[in-house]
């Protein structure tokens, strides 16, 4: 990807952040204007503060170099903020990833493929606070779960009141 489209798609990040009420501020020329390596991003909203690296293609799976990892995470700690990796792919939104939950290749670079992205990654909304998600298993069976079983919990009273020690509540249970 050209380095225009990238300083775009970081500029646009900036922008959609500052209007979900970050003060955020794009790092000039990160990584090129300086001896020190600098995260193209950083945003805060008086509770979190992201040091954030930003990648985007066109859909092929983004790859990052170690180096820039380890330079994003050092950078982070000292500055008191948390790492982010955004990416995006082109017709989606921006994801967000720690660098932990990132795939590391053979080498010691790291990889987002798209699909990672849009099912493991942070959206947009979620990251800026505006929504949580919730996944089909936190759901369960939605509005079918009416609390705790009463039986279970009888079993684990009379453990606590010393009536049934635990190999009779475990056989209760099966």
């Amino acid at each position: 990807m050209s380095q225009a489209k990238g300083d775009r798609r970081e500029r646009e990040l900036v922008n959609e952040l500052d209007e979900a009420g970050f003060a955020v501020m794009r790092a000039p020329a990160s990584g090129s204007a300086t001896e020190r390596e600098l995260p193209d991003v950083l945003a805060g909203d008086g509770e979190q503060f992201y040091a954030i690296e930003a990648k985007s293609s066109a859909g092929d799976p983004i790859y990052l170099t170690g180096e820039e990892v380890e330079a994003l995470i050092y950078f982070a700690q000292n500055f008191g903020a948390k790492p982010r990796i955004g990416v995006r792919f082109d017709r989606e939104d921006w994801y967000f990833f720690h660098p932990a939950d990132l795939h590391v290749t053979d080498g010691g670079n790291y990889r987002v493929k798209k699909e990672t992205a849009l099912a493991d990654g942070t959206d947009f909304a979620e990251f800026v606070g505006a929504s949580e998600k919730v996944t089909l298993d936190e759901l369960g069976d939605e509005g079918g779960d009416d609390g705790p079983d009463e039986d279970v919990l009888r079993v684990l009273n009379a453990v606590e009141q010393g009536v049934m020690d635990i190999e009779e509540a475990a056989r209760a249970l099966e």
